[in-house]
């Protein structure tokens, strides 16, 4: 980020000052850091690289259009850390600078810049999504798109901000489906404030619906015939129950909104300390409909959130879950305080989140080591290219299908021999392992391949070896040992695979 504040920094004219510059070199930083650390994949890179092997209109329980950004990623990069890490990164670009422009609708540039600046404070999007997230990016900044323009509309009407809020709709539907929870609380809070509801009921109004439903009716179509494909996956992750403990549940929502917004609150209380609720000076300056605007909205989510727990039977919230729906929180603050972007201790705020930034910078290269203080190994220890090298040594040809026993060994191999298509067969998918197997294996002797099978010790699963071969003959099985990256004191990671090459006719 902007290493000087921007209320101090040069006019805008001058490039090197510009926090748009700082954001891309930070976000160029992250990905050199990605590129050095590791070649292997953590679960939701992994699922990307399986993914995006092929164009589909729906893939599994997530909407399809992070796969086709990173289809299109691969097409340039190849299917690799770098095509991964670069959208995952250009994601967050976005999404800081749709913030920020919504932030300049209500703020000054200081302002606007604390509001984009702070959602490095939200550890889902500031941390976690650097470690391992994609859909949750995408929509994040879908969320930042929408509110940057209802504010417009807000302020000054147009038929284009509303077909522009409706493009924002519909791609934030295509990138997660809980995006309907934040459009949905979004609009009924305007229009429980009378100017917001005159400016969404103004001339063109109808544009907004037409064009987000134009965008997802082509993945509507799939949705409607895969609907339990699409959300079984989510909501046994929610653990609803049918006889729910609302203890359970509305604790695991308190503990998720803590972990969401109690990093940027502490850091906000510890820059403008008791500045926060005394009366402003400058009250006259609050935009009229912020603040019932603003109100409206969180009683919404609130509502929405509990009404999940004591109605739907609810017990499990995760922070990721919840970042769409507050990432506008430090916005909504300093809207209501604006007084605040000329409070003598300023400085410490811009001070704080560039801090925050570099350490979590240096986090990221360091994850390493984390395996170190957890006694465990991590995704990234896995020794990939001596695997690779292992496996071509063995007579792998690099081309003929790959079959894993779970999809980060499957998607981190596709990276190794991007010309292989690779899946895994898994029980934990719902698939048949043997029936996944034999159809992966039918496939390749059409297409006169061989078929290598793998697997690593900690996430086979029992008999997995015995159904993956229940079809196709008798194979012999290998294994290997090989230390992890940067832990050699823990024992190896163990792999056994089998190798069987394209059977050649007379």
């Amino acid at each position: 980020m902007n290493l000087s504040d921007p209320q101090k920094s040069p006019p805008l004219g001058s490039v090197i000052a510009h926090p748009l510059l700082w954001l891309l070199l930070l976000a160029a930083a992250h990905v050199a850091v990605r590129l050095a650390i590791s070649p292997a994949l953590k679960w939701d890179e992994a699922e990307q690289i399986l993914w995006s092997q092929n164009l589909a209109l729906g893939y599994g329980a997530q909407p399809p259009l992070y796969t086709w950004l990173q289809w299109a990623f691969n097409s340039v990069f190849g299917p690799s850390v770098l095509a991964l890490s670069a959208l995952k990164h250009s994601a967050l670009v976005l999404t800081y600078v749709l913030m920020w422009g919504a932030g300049r609708e209500l703020l000054g540039p200081r302002g606007a810049w604390w509001a984009s600046a702070s959602m490095l404070l939200l550890p889902p999007l500031g941390w976690y999504s650097v470690r391992d997230q994609t859909h949750s990016i995408l929509v994040t900044a879908m969320a930042c798109a929408a509110w940057w323009m209802l504010f417009r509309l807000i302020k000054r009407p147009s038929q284009r901000d509303f077909a522009l809020l409706g493009l924002a709709c519909g791609i934030g539907m295509l990138s997660k489906y809980s995006f309907a929870l934040v459009a949905g609380a979004m609009v009924l809070a305007a229009l429980m404030v009378p100017e917001a509801r005159r400016a969404l009921l103004s001339r063109g109004w109808w544009w907004t619906p037409i064009v987000a439903a134009l965008v997802f009716l082509p993945h509507a179509s799939w949705l409607m015939t895969h609907l339990q494909e699409a959300t079984a996956g989510t909501l046994h992750k929610m653990q609803i129950q049918a006889d729910p403990s609302l203890t359970k549940g509305l604790f695991s929502l308190f503990t998720s909104l803590l972990g969401v917004l109690l990093l940027w609150s502490v850091v906000a209380l510890w820059a403008f300390r008791t500045s926060w609720w005394r009366k402003s000076v400058s009250a006259a300056s609050v935009t009229p409909w912020a603040l019932p605007l603003f109100r409206r909205y969180l009683m919404l989510v609130t509502l929405a959130l509990v009404g999940m727990v004591l109605l739907g039977g609810v017990t499990t919230f995760r922070e990721r879950w919840l970042l769409p729906l507050l990432c506008v929180v430090p916005l909504m603050a300093f809207a209501v305080r604006p007084d605040l972007q000329q409070h003598p201790r300023a400085g410490r705020y811009t001070a704080a989140v560039t801090v925050i930034a570099v350490l979590l910078l240096v986090a990221a290269g360091a994850r390493l080591w984390f395996g170190l203080i957890r006694g465990d190994a991590d995704e990234l220890n896995h020794p990939v290219l001596e695997l690779a090298g292992t496996l071509r040594d063995a007579g792998y040809d690099g081309r003929s299908p790959i079959v894993a026993a779970d999809h980060m060994l499957a998607g981190t191999l596709r990276t190794r021999f991007p010309q292989a298509p690779a899946r895994a067969c898994t029980a934990d998918d719902g698939q048949d392992v043997a029936a996944c197997v034999a159809a992966s294996a039918e496939r390749a002797r059409l297409a006169g391949q061989g078929l290598l099978l793998i697997s690593r010790s900690d996430r086979v699963e029992p008999d997995w070896w015995a159904r993956a071969q229940s079809g196709l003959g008798p194979m012999a099985v290998l294994g290997i040992d090989l230390p992890f990256h940067q832990l050699h004191k823990l024992p190896p990671a163990h792999y056994e695979f089998a190798w069987q090459p394209a059977r050649t006719t007379p």
